[in-house]
């Protein structure tokens, strides 16, 4: 495709997106506020964007844009990405802790998990379990076609429930789901701690329609720690309608690994 084909077909794209997604999480908030937590509810207002980013991804298939792409070129790509302040030496310090035994995943919608791998792989991170959607390649050379595997929350929420499955039951586990937009919400709720970092509007607000509870990481520690020294259960679990939030990645490498 020539370059100027190219860049307005992307436009084209990014535009039809950013507005249907827009009327998307705006479709979900005419639905009447609830009080208490609604996880079902939840559930169901975001199945329609899960079909909104099916439909988004076949768009972009059908139009080519992705087709031609060499894998080393998209490998670059990945190296050259910048994450969040403390992202990498966040996951750097988890996976060299032996004593932490910690099962590390990633969950992302990004349609190429090369790009994914490469990214961590270029922080020295080559161990991360990376759960997303794929390019199909022909001699190192994209086709054009995605192999869908993580296309929407639903699909998130899924391969989440999948990972836990085949984690080991011979103790007792801990599962800690990091996240920072509205699609992570149901893997949020689901983990015994859900954290979200970053300040995405649409995440707070589809969650406080649905009577999720926002607070503040450090707060919560507090409140458990008095609820130990009262005497009561202060076990972690999910689906409590409680998400902990963070304002950068120090906190939550404070909280897994205190210090």
């Amino acid at each position: 495709m020539p370059s100027a084909d190219l860049r307005n077909t992307w436009g084209l794209l990014s535009g039809e997106y950013t507005e249907e997604y827009e009327q998307c999480i705006e479709s979900v908030m005419v639905t009447e506020k609830v009080e208490e937590f609604d996880y079902k509810g939840l559930r169901k207002a975001l199945e329609q964007l899960s079909d909104f980013e099916k439909r988004a991804n076949s768009r972009v298939i059908e139009s080519g844009v992705l087709k031609g792409l060499n894998v080393e070129d998209i490998k670059r790509a990945g190296e050259r990405l910048i994450l969040q302040e403390g992202c990498t030496s966040f996951f750097q310090n988890i996976v060299k802790n032996e004593n932490l035994n910690a099962d590390v995943h990633v969950l992302s919608y990004c349609w190429c998990g090369d790009l994914i791998r490469s990214a961590f792989s270029s922080g020295g991170l080559h161990v991360l379990n990376v759960h997303a959607n794929e390019f199909t390649y022909e001699e190192s050379i994209s086709t054009g076609e995605i192999v869908k595997k993580v296309e929407s929350p639903i699909d998130k929420v899924q391969a989440f429930n999948n990972i836990l499955k085949n984690c080991s039951n011979d103790k007792k586990t801990l599962t800690v789901y990091i996240g920072d937009s509205v699609g992570d919400l149901l893997c949020l709720l689901e983990a015994d701690v859900g954290i979200v970092i970053g300040s995405s509007s649409s995440l707070w607000r589809v969650g406080s329609q649905f009577g999720v509870s926002f607070v503040p990481l450090y707060h919560g520690l507090v409140m458990k720690q008095k609820e130990c020294v009262e005497g009561s259960s202060s076990n972690w679990k999910g689906l409590s309608g409680i998400l902990y939030t963070v304002s950068s990645w120090a906190e939550i490498h404070a909280f897994i690994l205190g210090c």
